[in-house]
């Protein structure tokens, strides 16, 4: 089948095309991956099904999300022991579109330096701006950042002071990113949060959040409240990024100390070849 995405590594992959529980029985809904439109069938009785061209795709359903693939995917899904748990909140923080390039989400996710300026009053404020040495290290080809420790005035809907807070970040793929959190009331456990991005094409992407929230007396609405509070801030930051494509080569933009996570991302994306919402130079390799 001819794409318009030429990675083999994204069309051989899962991705997320939409919450199972929104879409109704006996409907259709048309979406787009990796610049293909695709349509997804949910009969009478509940049972789906993906089209692309008229080629039914490969389908799963997982942590309630449809995911297929324009390819023939080897990988399984990611694993997430956390939604498992019983102990906690295992909610969908809402389907948000954002016209940028789905790896600048990532980017953005995985930035520290952001966090006093564009979130104040949540995840951080002035003049608590340094960004101290923090660990990053591929580990089974999986980016991991550790070793963070940031002053957030309200890190989640359960705080109530300001305090310093555990940050962990995962990559998983090109387009799913994770951050593990520590819980403001108990510290030894860890919210979990993740992006499944749907790239619609190179400069469009829907994110699709999936929450783990201790519940510590939360209510599912607060989390998800929060949730979206704090991406719909991110949002137009995003949109205002120029260009929407991510570049790779990462003398293009500036770097400082914050951005070491950013290079080593767009290195890892360089490495698999990655070109899809991303903007290649020779410079990069």
């Amino acid at each position: 089948m001819d794409t318009i995405c030429k990675d083999k590594i994204l069309l051989n992959d899962w991705f997320v095309v939409g919450e199972h529980k929104l879409i109704n029985n006996g409907t259709e809904l048309q979406t787009f991956l990796l610049g293909e439109k695709i349509l997804i069938i949910k009969d009478k009785i509940g049972n789906v099904s993906v089209l692309c061209k008229n080629k039914v795709m490969p389908m799963t359903l997982r942590y309630g999300f449809i995911w297929t693939s324009l390819g023939k995917p080897k990988d399984p899904i990611i694993n997430i022991p956390e939604a498992c748990e019983y102990n906690r909140h295992i909610i969908t923080g809402g389907a948000t579109q954002v016209n940028t390039s789905g790896l600048r989400v990532v980017e953005n996710f995985l930035d520290q330096s952001h966090l006093a300026f564009v979130h104040p009053g949540y995840l951080g404020e002035e003049p608590h701006t340094e960004i101290k040495n923090y660990n990053v290290a591929l580990v089974n080809d999986e980016i991991m950042v550790t070793d963070v420790n940031l002053y957030q005035p309200s890190a989640s809907p359960a705080a109530k002071t300001g305090a310093m807070v555990a940050y962990e970040w995962r990559v998983y793929k090109p387009y799913i990113v994770a951050l593990y959190k520590a819980n403001p009331v108990y510290p030894d456990k860890r919210d979990y949060i993740v992006l499944f991005i749907q790239p619609i094409d190179e400069e469009n992407c829907i994110v699709h959040s999936y929450l783990c929230f201790i519940k510590d007396g939360l209510t599912k609405e607060e989390v998800r409240w929060f949730m979206q509070v704090i991406f719909h801030q991110d949002k137009p930051i995003l949109e205002n990024q120029i260009p929407k494509r991510l570049p790779l080569n990462p003398r293009s933009e500036t770097p400082i100390k914050a951005d070491e996570v950013s290079i080593v991302y767009r290195r890892w994306l360089n490495k698999k070849s990655i070109s899809y919402g991303a903007i290649i130079n020779s410079e990069s390799s």
